[in-house]
């Protein structure tokens, strides 16, 4: 193996090379010149005649070879491998054309390596290699190569360039001095090409590529085309460097040179636009009365921004930056109007109904009057959709006299949403409390928190989390948002939630809340919503002002009971909005209308009924029950039906029944095996009767426990061919023992089976507290039947099976309904 002592790109290969120069040159076209010599195999150099070159000799072949040498003639054939990849070469893996060469002085290192300085003689081409038991030999014949053509113009002319490219890149120091020495020094053209050439770092293909060019014209040429590209890249890359050394005292002289126009300015009393900017902006920092942390944060930011190129885009973020500092509420707020009076008057103006609400709200502005100072609870208004949670929070604002901002959580699921960004990330902004601060231009507004059970989470983060230190008295004065790393004080806003359901707040966001549940409204609600509120407003809203339309009582009732069925009024708005938006069009269009809306007028304009409680089924049926259910959205009548049939005991419930009306099913099969002799059932039913449970609406999933007493009672019908009273409806949970346990959302429930037409509804004892939570008028439709057991409710819901039964089981319940009727 060989390598160059010091070898770097576009540098001399060693400080020893030089003109090949001799006291007794050795010819090499004698009759003395040996024809076979001792083979140097190069990896990575390609040696060129005239050139002295210093050497690393480390392979073993390659030592005994240069010894060889030594012993001898010292001569030797230094040829470049073919195949580098080959670590022990052979003659295959070399070129035929080398160069003989001189070996002037050799030392041996420590290492066992050679260091070696050679002399090119003469190119050479090898006719034979052979391997001897320690390195491989040549047979070579010297090629006689006229160095010294006749010169023409053109030829005269490349020189030229050539010896002026290389002062030009000596001048740079990216090329030796002695680079240039060494050319002036050579005898001919052919010479000049080879000393060049060896001096620059060629791949080896290329380098030999021109060895074996034997035509010295061709070899200047091709050493003019090497320079002249290695010119051009040095002065691209020295173009590069000057044009970005001019950019960089560009900035700083225009720096100073606007320092000094500001000076001046000043001097004579004027500023420029940029200036009149910045002095603006500290002014709004100064009416901002920011606290001490926000002025110390505020005046370093401002320090870095006058510092600041105006074009950069640091300028711009940070500019933003103190924009947003600047026009947030650090000390503005408003003045609470705590009249009671007029906060009820307010509330009685804009909602009919939501008694317990309003008493709740007007409670917390007693306490706030009494007690400026008094943070009070954060109110989480629960409740279906529609029912007026988003126009509560409104009144509140108006009631105190206090800015309102609405934020919407729904589908919220990136924690920067609450906190922000961080200012490192482009397009950074700060969350959405501070900015609803900025909207309301004060920091004691009324906030409301719109869908927080719509609250979603993701790789991005937990919003509800973010939303703990929001909404909790003791830690929101010193929020912390990531955009304006800065603490801000919440603790003056009134912040007030909504949601449609609790299930899906976290437990921990749920201690912080205050929860005041809102429920449904009563058909005679809707009727006096409908008219104070719903009709005006469609009617401004469609045009129809000027026409003096009459809406009959009995058909906003129609339109409640025959076009909606929901717990809110927002479908009924809708239609509503539809009959006077079809009014509108005749008058337009026929410049007729009706001036007096009557039921017959409705179903005209609206077409066919959606909802007609008089078409329900009341006819007797066995397995077949109405239970009452809760959701977000109000309650619903929910029918459940049972069938039997032969088979060995199968359970079968379809319907998308969560797990709790899955076993509150199971332990409803099991109380009628157990109790198979009270219940007048066969006694190995379950071994010989397959029971297929089925709720309606199979594609609404379905869960809790409150079905229990409903799917017992349908499977006991079922069972034993009793019918169930079509009249009742019921809602209860069970246990193993029969005994029905207490359940949630009796208003709703309630007013669900009157909106069917359902009159008596039966209930858990436990939950005859709650029957005051209907209202009155309601209360006076609706016969409830508080239970104990699932016993009692059998008794009441199934038909007897014989006269006799039927006559001893009427008189045994009379007693116990006259007894526990409400």
């Amino acid at each position: 193996m060989t390598k160059k002592k010091t070898k770097t790109k576009n540098s001399p290969q060693s400080p020893a090379s030089t003109p090949a120069q001799s006291d007794q040159p050795i010819d090499i076209f004698g009759d003395s010149f040996p024809d076979t010599l001792p083979v140097l195999p190069s990896k990575d150099l390609v040696a060129f005649p005239s050139v002295m070159m210093s050497l690393y000799v480390g392979r073993p072949p390659s030592v005994e070879a240069v010894e060889q040498a030594i012993a001898g003639e010292k001569l030797i054939f230094i040829v470049a491998q073919s195949n580098l990849d080959v670590e022990d070469p052979q003659g295959k893996d070399l070129y035929k054309i080398g160069v003989v060469a001189n070996v002037v002085r050799s030392i041996r290192l420590p290492d066992g390596r050679q260091k070696v300085l050679i002399q090119g003689l003469g190119r050479a081409e090898a006719l034979r290699y052979t391997k001897n038991d320690a390195h491989l030999t040549a047979k070579v014949k010297p090629i006689r190569v006229s160095n010294d053509p006749d010169i023409t113009a053109e030829t005269e002319g490349i020189l030229n360039r050539i010896s002026e490219n290389l002062q030009v890149l000596v001048e740079y120091e990216h090329l030796p001095e002695e680079m240039l020495l060494v050319s002036e020094e050579a005898q001919d053209a052919g010479t000049l090409a080879d000393i060049i050439l060896a001096h620059y770092k060629l791949p080896p293909n290329v380098a030999q590529k021109a060895l074996e060019e034997l035509d010295p014209i061709e070899r200047v040429q091709l050493t003019d085309a090497i320079i002249t590209d290695d010119l051009n890249q040095f002065l691209l890359s020295e173009k590069i460097k000057d044009r970005t050394r001019d950019e960089l005292s560009k900035g700083q002289k225009e720096y100073f040179l606007r320092e000094q126009m500001r000076q001046i300015q000043r001097e004579l009393g004027e500023n420029e636009s940029e200036s009149d900017d910045l002095q603006v902006l500290k002014k709004a920092l100064i009416k901002a009365k920011l606290p001490k942390e926000a002025q110390d944060e505020a005046d370093k930011q401002i320090r870095r921004l006058e510092r600041m190129h105006v074009e950069s885009s640091e300028h711009s973020l940070l500019r933003t930056y103190l924009e947003w500092i600047s026009d947030l509420p650090w000390s503005k707020t408003t003045r609470d109007r705590l009249q009671l009076k007029t906060a009820q008057r307010i509330f009685e103006e804009d909602h009919y109904g939501l008694e317990k609400a309003k008493e709740r709200i007007l409670e917390f502005l007693s306490v706030r009057k009494l007690n400026q100072d008094s943070k009070g609870p954060i109110l989480c208004l629960v409740g279906p959709p529609g029912v007026g949670k988003t126009s509560l929070g409104k009144s509140v604002a108006r009631a105190l006299g206090r800015r309102f901002v609405r934020i919407a959580l729904g589908g919220v699921r990136d924690e920067a949403e609450i906190r922000g960004h961080r200012r490192t990330y482009v397009g950074a902004l700060p969350g959405r409390v501070i900015q609803g601060l900025k909207q309301a231009g004060t920091k004691n507004p009324v906030i409301l928190l719109d869908e927080l059970d719509k609250v979603g989470n993701d790789f991005r983060g937990d919003p509800a989390s973010a939303l703990l230190e929001v909404l909790d008295p003791a830690q929101n004065k010193t929020f912390h948002d990531h955009y304006l790393n800065l603490s801000f004080d919440l603790s003056e806003a009134i912040f007030i939630v909504t949601a449609n359901m609790l299930d899906t707040i976290p437990p921990a966001l749920l201690d912080r809340l205050e929860v005041i549940s809102i429920a449904g409204y009563t058909s005679q609600e809707k009727f006096h919503i409908a008219h104070r509120f719903l009709i005006p407003r469609q009617i401004e809203e469609n045009g129809v002002k000027r026409l003096g339309l009459k809406v009959k009582d009995e058909a906003i009732r129609f339109i409640i009971e025959r076009y909606t069925e929901e717990a809110g009024v927002r479908g009924l708005e809708r239609e509503i909005g539809s009959l006077f938006r079809k009014i509108a069009r005749q008058y337009a269009e026929q410049k007729s209308y009706p001036e007096q809306i009557t039921p017959a007028i409705v179903l005209q304009l609206l077409g066919t009924t959606k909802y007609d409680p008089d078409a329900e089924d009341k006819d007797v049926h066995i397995g077949f029950v109405r239970g009452l259910a809760w959701t977000a959205y109000g309650g619903v009548v929910m029918p459940i039906e049972v069938s039997v049939a032969p088979g060995n005991g199968k359970l079968t419930l379809t319907g998308q029944l969560g797990s709790v009306m899955q076993e509150s099913a199971q332990a409803a099969v099991f109380y009628a095996r157990a109790n198979a002799d009270l219940l007048g059932l066969s006694d190995d039913f379950y071994h010989k009767k397959d029971i297929h449970v089925h709720v309606p609406n199979g594609a609404t999933p379905k869960d809790g426990p409150s079905a229990g007493i409903t799917i017992a009672t349908a499977i006991v019908s079922a069972l034993s061919g009793r019918a169930v009273v079509p009249t009742i409806a019921m809602t209860g949970e069970i246990t193993l023992r029969g005994a029905v346990m207490p359940i949630g959302g009796l208003k709703e429930k309630a007013l669900a089976a009157l909106r069917l037409g359902i009159k008596k509804v039966i209930i858990p004892f436990a939950n005859l507290k709650d029957v005051d939570e209907v209202p009155a008028e309601e209360r006076k439709k609706i016969k409830f039947i508080p239970v104990k057991h699932i016993s009692e409710v059998l008794e009441i819901a199934l038909a007897p099976r014989t006269k006799s039964a039927s006559r001893g089981g009427t008189k045994k319940r009379r007693k116990t309904t006259i007894r526990a009727h409400v």
